[in-house]
């Protein structure tokens, strides 16, 4: 029997929950204006190197109707140094010109995956950002690597990780793919530190370690 299968998650995640809930988001936003463009330009690139190409960026375009004068080219200067920043340029003038207003910015999963540049994980990220009921489960590399491991959850889709975590899951409690992902920069790192982890009682990864360390002692 899995673990999946013998563990109730509703109530073994509540200790995760609580240890990150007031845990600061790691993108370094004021608004949701700033978070919906930190979130598009955050994808297969560092958050550190976000948060620190911010300032100069959200000087130069503090709302959306700035951005949404702006060309893509106009943009280069300031985003050089992400990742695809030519084609995440272009997401941006896009989204801007689509949505003009900072009030107009879409608070919905549905609307907020309309808009280019948004898949699922980044409209997680940015309805948790705007404190709205969430509608999914944020899934990024680290929760791809938390999830498996403690059993929740198998595999390596994003969204079929996310499917299993909110049929696992209360919706109250879809809160926690940001708690597992700071889990995973913490603690479940590609080398977890295991005995110090707060989930290791049901941990099916953790439990098959001590056990295979048991047989082989």
């Amino acid at each position: 029997m899995s673990a999946t299968t013998t563990v109730n998650w509703s109530q073994a995640i509540k200790p995760l929950l609580k240890k990150y809930k007031d845990t600061p988001s790691v993108l370094h936003y004021h608004n949701l204006y700033e978070a919906v463009v930190m979130v598009v330009l955050s994808a297969q690139t560092t958050d550190a190197m976000i948060n620190q190409l911010a300032p100069e960026l959200f000087k130069a375009y503090p709302h959306m109707e700035d951005l949404a004068k702006a060309t893509d080219k106009d943009l280069f200067p300031y985003i050089k140094s992400v990742r695809s920043f030519g084609q995440k340029a272009k997401y941006l003038t896009e989204m801007a010109t689509t949505i003009k207003k900072d009030k107009a910015i879409p608070k919905t999963m549905e609307a907020l995956t309309a808009l280019p540049g948004i898949g699922r994980k980044s409209a997680n990220v940015i309805m948790e950002a705007a404190g709205l009921k969430p509608e999914g489960v944020i899934v990024d590399l680290h929760v791809l690597r938390v999830a498996p491991r403690l059993g929740i959850a198998q595999g390596t889709d994003p969204k079929k990780v996310e499917q299993q975590l909110m049929a696992a899951l209360p919706q109250t409690e879809w809160s926690v793919g940001r708690a597992m992902s700071m889990l995973g920069r913490e603690i479940c790192r590609p080398k977890p530190l295991c005995d110090e982890c707060l989930m290791n009682k049901v941990c099916h990864y953790f439990q098959a370690l001590k056990a295979a360390q048991k047989k082989g002692s």
